[in-house]
């Protein structure tokens, strides 16, 4: 009975997480900052990928009702071209989209 309890124990699904999983805390709830301010540009731009993406909750750490301001107030920065809607030099050839294989297409003909 001990070896089957030992065999459970030591048990453990594969592709788990190795350690307890920490929640980051909002950085506007421990400064007890109750808007945000769509003209702070260098804070928002702590929220924004360097592609122009607003990041998510899991990876800002912010609450909810944190991420919906800031969420809220880079889209109001971008409408006041205080932040750019994308990053410069991020083209469709570097991410590896688009059409493909023209020459090939352009010499069957």
């Amino acid at each position: 009975m001990a070896r089957e309890k030992t065999q459970q124990q030591t048990r453990r699904r594969p592709g788990g997480p190795a350690g307890a999983i920490r929640r980051r805390n909002c950085f506007f709830c421990k400064e007890h900052i109750a808007e945000i301010d769509y003209k702070n540009i260098h804070q928002l731009s702590r929220y924004v990928s360097e592609r122009g993406k607003i990041r998510s909750r899991r990876i800002t750490g912010a609450c909810r009702r944190h991420q919906v301001q800031i969420a809220t107030a880079v889209k109001r920065a971008r409408e006041m071209a205080l932040l750019p809607y994308v990053k410069e030099g991020t083209e469709s050839s570097e991410r590896g989209g688009g059409r493909r294989g023209r020459e090939d297409r352009d010499r069957d003909r």
